[in-house]
């Protein structure tokens, strides 16, 4: 966009396509992250990490680490046992029974756990003395799926006494009736939900200042602080007050950054121990891969859908195995995250699934984009392509049958969660004309008769926005958590400047830009006129226990936290002004005069600009009337949706607050010679309500659409027998980059949510779309060849073997229906 263009002021600032504010300093080589930061006498902190997936700690010997000049001190985790707490855990017994370090202390439990540490002076002499401390391990029998975990063969907490973390029935409707009555039952033995990571750009990193007056200072790219403090506190033993948490900017989380709070407890303690001197560890790509946190993988056992004559889906029971890793830290959240999106997109009433969680000797799991629906999403988008096939009705009439219908919503769903607002067959029609569906079609058919594979898939995916935390109880009823908050501050500065302190923790969201859209909109003037502070800040006092960025929620929770402040502003700034210009509130409007931002009586010259009221309050005010002295011009607002505590036996209640939903559709050929997949075209189309700013909602479609098609095709945590991760480097653990995308053809649609101020939805988290869409165009190719796409992560390697091998993906083995009565 021109700066011309860009500097004519539209109607409103919210929906337009703004530059960013923050790619100014990103761009220039300006941006602020931990690594920039330097403090005297600051020392440097290395990780020694356990080899093993499993292994008894027999001894850790430090004593030539600590010979070797420039080393100041070493931790263990015997050591760090003796210092701190275990960490608190969210659910229940037998999970709550789990002993939770930051080191591993007798006992390792997965590849990359660390069991010690070296503090030095430079980064260099931290490697080096790191190399020298010995290790003496007992390798232990390992157990590295769900499905052995579950079995306790091998039990990896002897002080839970079982590899199980949660275990529970959902159910809802008349599952058995419906089942009775249908007029086709399909049966599937197995699926399979695969496990990878996030990869930032920007790996873990930590800079940790222990005071010797017991205030505790991070630097840090944590995306979820105050949660991270919430652990951190009782562990170290501190009071919540004397832990500070700064963050600026993030090269990415996508969640994974939310649970990195054991290595700042490693990092606290070493600068205590070293005498209070700032220490600093930073993290490697091998250290991020096999140890900063995966996605869930889950396992879909013994699957029934009941449909009717016609394909509708009436009730679908399922037998689920969630592996959360080696600890659960942010689980057993994920057994009931999932169930905000219980039916996907379809109208199926009746459902019984049996979810139970494990642990295994992997690495941790953490709340990575799509956190918990995404496994979901992806199997409800399976058993329903999988039954078009069986039932032999086409893809996307079968999804047609099965949508919710746009004059349904708001929709309840079976477990009472509120679908707020939508138009599925709308997306379906813009993205088959945005892909071309007819002509691949035609196109398909006449490639079929060259021998060639070519499929045409969809994907459909949910986004639900602002947890009601709530949910927590279901898991356990004893959990301390419901609703949700997010906290904003605005104020008019000394020199009647606009500044807004956020507590969201943006990484790379766009939240300065829209932030000062929707603060522009509000005071009529222009975005560049509003300064939005870079980053997160406990000093700042913006923050409630829920803030964060997580769960697609900054464009409900953060900016209705952002309107309802300068709500709030509005009407100070108004009752000052009066005061100033001798006039009524009523008479007085917003804008921008000569002198700057300012408020003017209308239809006169006379005004007062933003100074002129900061000065009055601030520098100026003797002699103000009480009503007028008590205007701070500071003002702090809290915003909390409309959340209710479920149903605990029911499992029932509205768990979430908006749905943001994205439909793609891709079309995938198979080499003939080689088996590997690749992507011939693809669109994609999104309905996060109204926009708040096109550019970036786009943007965001494009990042979730590149890590969907990256975990279908490329990205896999991939271990063997004895918990060795094969996928340690970039190496072979792909990241998709900028090479591998296709082009994307992009639409969209807008169905304002009426659960928010603007109408908006959190978005972002639509990858989900992407994995299945590559599944289905799979599953669409294969189909004729008596082959089920049961894993959602497909590799050239994998259709030899089910092509040439026979070995997997066999229909004839995982694929059973059986007619009904009706």
């Amino acid at each position: 966009m021109s700066k011309a263009k860009e500097n004519k002021k539209p109607k409103r600032w919210v929906g337009t396509s703004l530059r960013r504010k923050e790619d100014d300093r990103l761009i220039r080589g300006h941006g602020k992250f931990v690594d920039d930061n330097r403090l005297g006498e600051m020392l440097f902190l290395k990780m020694v990490s356990s080899p093993y997936g499993h292994a008894k700690i027999l001894k850790v010997d430090v004593s030539e680490a600590e010979k070797l000049p420039g080393v100041v001190c070493t931790l263990t985790g015997t050591e760090v046992a003796s210092l701190m707490q275990p960490f608190m855990e969210i659910g229940p017994e037998p999970g709550a029974k789990i002993v939770d370090y930051p080191m591993a202390v007798n006992r390792a439990r997965y590849q990359g756990e660390p069991v010690a540490a070296v503090i030095a002076k430079s980064q260099a002499i931290a490697e080096d003395a790191a190399e020298l401390v010995h290790v003496e391990y007992e390798m232990l029998d390992a157990v590295v799926t769900g499905e052995d975990a579950i079995q306790d063969k091998v039990i990896l907490h002897e002080s839970s006494g079982t590899n199980l973390v949660w275990r529970g029935l959902y159910e809802w409707g008349e599952v058995d009736k419906a089942f009775k009555e249908a007029a086709y039952v399909v049966n599937i033995d197995r699926l399979h939900f695969h496990r990878f990571t996030a990869a930032p750009l920007e790996n873990n990193a930590i800079l940790a200042h222990w005071e010797p007056d017991g205030r505790l200072h991070f630097w840090c790219n944590n995306s979820f602080p105050t949660f991270a403090i919430q652990f951190l506190a009782p562990a170290l033993g501190l009071r919540l007050e004397q832990i500070h948490v700064k963050t600026e900017d993030i090269g990415g989380s996508f969640g994974v950054k939310i649970t990195h709070y054991p290595q700042m407890a490693v990092c606290a303690l070493a600068s205590r121990k070293a005498g209070g001197r700032p220490v600093k560890w930073t993290e490697t790509r091998t250290g991020n891969l096999t140890a900063s946190g995966h996605c869930n993988e889950r396992t879909y056992r013994n699957t029934r859908v009941a449909l009717d004559k016609n394909g509708v889906i009436q009730a679908i029971e399922s037998r689920q195995i969630d592996d959360c890793g080696a600890y659960t830290r942010y689980e057993p959240l994920g057994a009931v995250i999932w169930s905000q999106v219980v039916p996907g997109v379809y109208r199926v009433k009746n459902l019984r699934i049996d979810f139970a969680q494990v642990v295994s000797n992997k690495c941790p799991c953490a709340p990575i984009r799509g956190y918990s629906r995404l496994q979901h999403l992806w199997f409800m988008e399976r058993v329903l392509d999988i039954c078009s096939y069986e039932l032999g009705i086409a893809a996307d009439e079968m999804r047609l049958q099965n949508y919710i219908k746009p004059e349904e919503f708001p929709y309840t769903t079976p477990n009472g969660c509120v679908y707020d607002s939508g138009n599925y067959p709308k997306m379906l029609e813009i993205a088959k004309e945005l892909v071309g569906w007819d002509r691949w079609v035609k196109k398909q058919q006449e490639a079929k008769k060259e021998g060639r594979m070519i499929g045409i898939g969809i994907g459909t995916t949910l986004d639900s926005g602002t947890n009601n935390f709530g949910q927590s109880r279901i898991i356990n009823p004893y959990a301390p958590f419901s609703g949700n908050s997010e906290a904003a501050n605005i104020k008019v500065d000394l020199d009647g400047n606009i500044v807004v302190s956020l507590g969201s923790t943006p990484q790379g969201q766009g939240h300065e830009t829209t932030t000062a859209q929707v603060v522009a909109d509000e005071l009529n003037i222009h975005p560049d006129m509003v300064s939005v502070r870079t980053g997160f800040d406990t000093e700042w006092n913006t923050y409630t226990g829920h803030s964060g960025t997580y769960a697609s929620q900054f464009a409900v929770t953060g900016l209705s936290a952002v309107h309802g402040a300068a709500q709030k502003l509005k009407k100070e700034m108004k009752k000052l002004a009066a005061y100033a210009l001798q006039a009524k509130e009523e008479d007085l409007e917003f804008g921008v005069g000569n002198m700057g931002p300012e408020l003017r009586v209308k239809g006169t010259d006379k005004s007062i600009n933003y100074w002129g009221l900061a000065n009055l309050v601030n520098v100026n005010n003797a002699g103000l009337p009480n009503e007028i002295a008590e205007l701070t011009l500071n003002c702090r607002y809290i915003y909390r949706p409309p959340f209710q505590i479920p149903d605990l036996k029911r499992k029932y209640g509205n768990l979430t607050l908006t749905y943001a939903a994205q439909l793609h559709i891709a079309v995938v050929e198979i080499d003939p010679e080689m088996y590997t997949p690749k992507i011939l075209d693809y669109a994609a189309v999104d309905d996060c309500g109204t926009v708040v700013n096109p550019m970036i909602v786009e943007g965001q479609v494009r990042g979730a659409t590149a890590h969907g098609i990256g975990a279908a095709l490329m990205e896999a945590c991939v271990y063997d027998s004895v918990g060795n991760m094969l996928t340690s480097t970039f190496s072979d653990y792909t990241p998709i980059t900028a090479v591998n995308m296709p082009k994307v053809h992009y639409g969209h649609i807008e169905s304002p949510s009426p659960f928010s101020f603007n109408g908006a939805k959190g978005m972002g988290e639509g990858g989900g779309a992407a994995l299945h869409a590559i599944s289905a165009a799979l599953q669409n190719a294969l189909f004729e060849y008596g082959i089920t796409i049961d894993d959602s992560f497909t590799t050239g390697n994998t259709l030899y073997d089910a092509l040439v091998g026979k070995k997997v993906m066999q229909r004839a083995n995982n694929v059973k229906v059986e007619r009904g009565v009706a």
